[in-house]
This record gives structure tokens, C-alpha cells and sequence, in this order.
């Protein structure tokens, strides 16, 4: 049996999420990358080590893929684009939630709901990052079926195929900022 249970988080939720994300921010800002990205892989660890809700352990592959598109070396992030994910992870350093992790199953809730507002803000680097890896491996399995290639190297190809994906995802980025104002929207309610 599956119960499916839904909720809309209003204007004033958001800005509550927004001050929390805030509040983590300012708290690690003197942290460096490798020690927000060992909390972020801390927590992953401990909600692996308990029994959790299905719905949270599906946010897990999310939390995952913001680590990775950090510490990827052949991804090669930008640095503003690295500062949002970054931003994003900095919640997942912050010791102190908003639900206790220690609460059975509640403890995580607050981190499926982060995880998931700032998977929206992070839809195109994500999706670019996804891409990549897509890419790299098909690539990768292509080469090693009909032998290496001399006349390009892995870095030439990869250089490539990442330059394009960073451009789209700057781009699509630009274009729903500019759709949200040219529309009379407001734009996105942002964490990052």
C-alpha cells in the first residue's frame, strides 16, 4: 500500500527555509570545501546507518550528486557555481537541526525538504553535472570497445563536452531568471 501525502509550502515557509539556509551559511563560513563536503558525507552515512523513510533515501541520491559535482575533478565547476552548491551543503554541515536527527522517523524530515528546495534552486547544474557523468561513461565504454583514439585525449574530450554543459546550464539558468521577471512573476524564491 502507498500513501501519498502532500504539502505547499507557503511564502512564509520559504522564508523560514530561506533563514535556516542562511543561518547554516553564516555559521560554516569559515569552513573549507572538504570540511563541508565530509559533513555532507557524515550525514549520508548516518542515515544510512538507521532505518529510514523510502522518500528520504531517494533525496539521498540528490545529496550525492551536489557532493560529486564539487569534488569531481573532471567536472571542473566554476567557482560561482561551486559557491551555490557549496551554499547548498552548508545546511549539512550545521550540527543542529531543525528536527533532531535522533527523532525516529521525523529526524531527517528537515533534510528531504532542504534537499529538496535546493535541488530546485541547483535543476541546471544538476542536470548538466548528470549529463556529464552520462557522457563520460558512455565515452569512456565507446573507447575502450574500438581502442584508444591518439588523436584526442581524455582531456580534450572531456574539456569538450564540459564547456558545453557549463554554457547550457548558465544559459537555461538566464532564461528562466528572465522569463520569471519578463513574465510579471516573481522571480523563484531563492536559498542559495
Amino acid at each position: 500500500m502507498t500513501l501519498r501525502v502532500t504539502f505547499d509550502l507557503g511564502d512564509d515557509d520559504l522564508k523560514h527555509f530561506q533563514l535556516i539556509m542562511r543561518e547554516a551559511r553564516n555559521a560554516i563560513k569559515d569552513l573549507d570545501q572538504a570540511t563541508i563536503v565530509r559533513a555532507a558525507h557524515d550525514l549520508l552515512k548516518e542515515i544510512r546507518s538507521v532505518k529510514v523513510p523510502q522518500f528520504i533515501l531517494e533525496r539521498l541520491a540528490k545529496l550525492e550528486t551536489m557532493i560529486g559535482m564539487v569534488t569531481d575533478e573532471e567536472w571542473k565547476l566554476p567557482d560561482s557555481e561551486k559557491t551555490r552548491v557549496l551554499n547548498a551543503l552548508a545546511y549539512f554541515s550545521e550540527p543542529e537541526d531543525l528536527i533532531p536527527d535522533h527523532i525516529p522517523g521525523l529526524g531527517f524530515l528537515d533534510d528531504a525538504i532542504m534537499i529538496e528546495l535546493v535541488v530546485r534552486e541547483l535543476k541546471h547544474e544538476i542536470e548538466a553535472y548528470a549529463d556529464f557523468c552520462t557522457y563520460r561513461s558512455v565515452e569512456e565504454n565507446r573507447r575502450k570497445q574500438h581502442g584508444k583514439d591518439d588523436t584526442v585525449t581524455r582531456e580534450e574530450w572531456l574539456t569538450q563536452r564540459r564547456s558545453e554543459l557549463h554554457s547550457r546550464m548558465r544559459r537555461r539558468r538566464r532564461r528562466e531568471r528572465s522569463h520569471a521577471h519578463g513574465s510579471g512573476r516573481r522571480s523563484p524564491f531563492s536559498l542559495l
